[in-house]
């Protein structure tokens, strides 16, 4: 379709955003809304408060300083004057003139010149004059106004937008297509999508304005539904065909149980009992099982995973367990086989990962291929295509998020063969809303209690600047014969090409002013560590320290005496595997790391986690930290130390770890700080780029679009037409499949 104002060169720009029809140019909806039917005015504005005014261009000057040019414009109704500041603004200057009405948006702060008040950085827009054409005046003058994102530069701002996209709308008036049936828009009190686009972007007189700005008008909620509606239509027809391929049938016998019972190490706990029970219902069935087995850190999902393969091993299948590094891998294969030898059976337990040298490679392909191994563990080499199982029945593969939504399923496609169950396990908890779009294919177990005898862990924050008596506490926790882990955000040098660092994506961090040390409650701190403060650190004025450095520090310097050991992830597998076994076997006191141990590394006599500048590290990477500790009988302490700049975003992750240690907790606080997008890197495992719906703010129109999807799907409404079923699916085939992926062409 044709759209008046969008020539090659725009067409160019606009896809260059994603917007590649009319239809995406009508889903690009505003990011906020300006009142301009009754506007703020200056005499009633409040400190703190974030509002949008209309006002007089007074005006402005470009003032040069030492750190950054700051252009100020001065805007005034009667005698009432508000003040607007621009760092680096100079691209501002000679754009505003006296006389001319510009609307402003942004948070109204204390000004200590003539004006009561000012904004810092405020969004603006100058507004038609006499000059304008009628249509520009009367889309943006004395009326709710939708303000959008720019497409590309000031060409394609919020002014062009309104012009194209109210012209779009006249032009399909009482043609666009109808893709939901009208008795489900009936039922959920929703609007036709022609109406909900069309006041969605220019909202009728009367629309509540705190609705608009939160997304939460008829109209929005039924494109969020709409789109939310779609994902979860096709993820359901995935688990529909994945119910119609041919699985593996797997016998629950007397002997499976006995030999499950015996290899137990302790008496499972009832989440740990539920999960199993869902697990062998679904390997029970004619449909390959795909399940997602979540649970905190320490909650026991990996005992729960193997039980699981000893189900495909006693019914002469084999099992195989893919994990995200070698030194996960290999934990698993020594727990594995601690665990099994109580098993009267003896099944044989392989390794295999990318690090060993090609005969010993070729000797485990080998027992793989001819059946005679019947447990496989390993990392990304189980998928490489000179691997081939004799009877391949599970699949588990842990910490999914790490290897991307294709990889999972490479596994299970060996010819004439049926597929193999899989099971996902993570121990990075997952909100229930995440999980359904991120893994609506798969059904979910979760492990929400941890094994009997765990004692919680004690969690603080201090200052960087009492490192002394960090490293005292320290001291005497090795001298009990205990152990403690270290860990920098850094290897070494400055953080370029180092991709074990995640700064949290926090950009306030490098920027934010230093913040006065805080704890959550008086005297805590003090309790664990009693000492008055030292003198300042001077290492940590000079920037990040890195693993290396420490390493070297800490050895010649303030724990000097320890056996002090070093990983991180330039060292090759030979030597991680040597370091991790030394600590194990506790020839090491103390091992400074990066946050290549974060995952699945189990030493129970370590009692201390350390973190050095715990402000840069995002929620997800602390908690798992954390549970590298808290693993044996005794009681154990994690210790944030931050540097001397803290954001506002890192006081709220840190509070929260010191807070609780519920990971789901923590898990949903991430979700709502970090947002979908960023939450442990979904960008790379699959999670849809929403165009309306946002996962944090419409999780109830989630759950909603879940039941509705299913019920359509499974059991249709009577009152749906022939025709409204049809158009359902097509538009799920050809608009969803285009943009997600999520149903298979054909």
């Amino acid at each position: 379709m044709y759209v008046k104002g969008v020539g090659p060169k725009v067409a160019e720009m606009l896809a260059a955003k994603g917007i590649l029809t009319a239809e995406d140019l009508l889903y690009h909806l505003p990011f906020r809304y300006e009142d301009r039917q009754n506007p703020r005015s200056l005499d009633e504005l409040k400190s703190g408060e974030t509002a949008s005014v209309i006002a007089e261009v007074r005006g402005s000057i470009l003032l040069r300083t030492r750190r950054a040019p700051i252009f100020e414009l001065t805007v005034g109704q009667g005698r009432c004057v508000l003040k607007c500041v621009w760092f680096n603004g100079t691209y501002l200057n000679g754009k505003f003139h006296a006389g001319q009405t510009v609307a402003v948006y942004g948070k109204v702060e204390p000004s200590r010149s003539s004006s009561n008040f000012k904004m810092i950085q405020p969004q603006f827009e100058l507004l038609p004059d006499a000059s304008d054409d009628a249509e520009t005046r009367l889309l943006e003058v004395g009326r709710i106004t939708p303000v959008y994102e720019s497409l590309g530069g000031s060409r394609l701002a919020s002014r062009w937008q309104r012009k194209v996209i109210f012209n779009l709308l006249e032009r399909v008036r009482g043609v666009v297509p109808e893709c939901l049936p009208r008795a489900l828009l009936a039922r959920l009190n929703l609007p036709d999508r022609e109406t909900a686009l069309r006041d969605v972007h220019f909202p009728p007189e009367g629309t509540s304005f705190s609705q608009l700005q939160g997304s939460s008008t008829p109209a929005h909620r039924r494109l969020i539904f709409e789109e939310l509606f779609f994902l979860e239509l096709g993820l359901e027809l995935k688990r529909r065909r994945m119910r119609e391929r041919a699985g593996i049938e797997f016998a629950a016998t007397d002997k499976v149980r006995e030999a499950i019972r015996e290899v137990l190490p302790f008496h499972p706990t009832t989440a740990q009992k539920r999960a199993l029970g869902e697990i062998v219902t679904d390997m029970r069935a004619a449909s390959p099982m795909r399940r997602l087995l979540q649970g905190d850190v320490g909650s026991g999902k990996t005992i729960v995973a193997f039980q699981a393969m000893l189900v495909a091993m006693e019914n002469g299948y084999q099992a195989a367990l893919m994990a995200p590094t070698e030194i996960l891998a290999t934990q698993h294969f020594l727990a594995a086989r601690k665990l099994l030898e109580r098993s009267s059976r003896k099944p044989r337990i392989v390794l295999l990962t990318g690090s060993l040298d090609e005969d010993r490679k070729r000797h485990t392909r080998g027992l793989i291929n001819r059946g005679e191994a019947q447990l496989i563990i390993g990392t990304h080499a189980l998928i490489e295509e000179k691997v081939e199982f004799d009877r391949l029945g599970l699949v588990v593969v842990d910490e999914q998020h790490r290897f991307g939504v294709l990889q999972r399923f490479k596994l299970m496609k060996k010819p004439n063969q049926p597929e193999p169950d899989v099971l996902v396990m993570t121990a990075t908890p997952i909100p229930r809303t995440l999980a359904l779009s991120l893994y609506g294919d798969l059904d979910l177990s979760v492990l929400d209690e941890l094994p009997p005898g765990r004692t919680p862990i004690v969690t603080r924050r201090v200052s960087g600047e009492r490192s002394d008596e960090v490293w005292e506490f320290v001291r005497k926790q090795v001298a009990k014969k205990r152990q403690a882990y270290i860990v920098y955000p850094v290897i070494e040098g400055t953080k370029d090409d180092q991709p074990e660092l995640d700064f949290s994506h926090d950009p306030e961090a490098a920027i934010e002013p230093p913040a006065p040390h805080k704890t959550t409650r008086k005297g805590k701190t003090a309790d664990l560590f009693p000492k008055a403060a030292q003198e300042a650190n001077p290492a940590a004025k000079s920037g990040l320290k890195s693993a290396v450095e420490m390493h070297e520090k800490l050895r010649t310097g303030p724990l000097a005496g320890l056996r002090i050991g070093l990983l991180h992830g330039r060292l090759d597998a030979d030597e991680k595997e040597i370091v991790m076994r030394q600590f194990q076997r506790g020839e090491i006191d103390v091992l400074v790391a990066t946050t290549v141990i974060e995952v699945g590394v189990d030493v129970p006599n370590a009692t201390v986690m350390v973190v050095e500048h715990a402000e840069r590290f995002g929620l997800a990477q602390l908690h798992q930290l954390r549970g590298r500790v808290g693993r044996g009988a005794a009681r154990s302490y994690c210790v944030l130390m931050t540097g001397p700049r803290v954001s506002p975003l890192a006081e709220e992750r840190l509070n929260a770890m010191v807070r609780t240690q519920d990971g789901f907790e923590l898990a949903e606080l991430d979700l709502t700080l970090r947002g979908p997008g960023e939450f442990f890197g979904t960008r790379q495992a699959g999670l849809p780029d929403f165009r309306v719906a946002n996962l944090v703010r419409d999780r109830q129109l989630l759950e909603l679009a879940k039941l509705e999807a299913a019920r359509f799907a499974n059991q249709p409404d009577a009152a749906l037409t022939e025709a409204e079923r049809v158009r359902v699916w097509a538009r799920l085939k050809e608009s969803w499949q285009r943009r997600y992926g999520l149903v298979e062409a054909g």
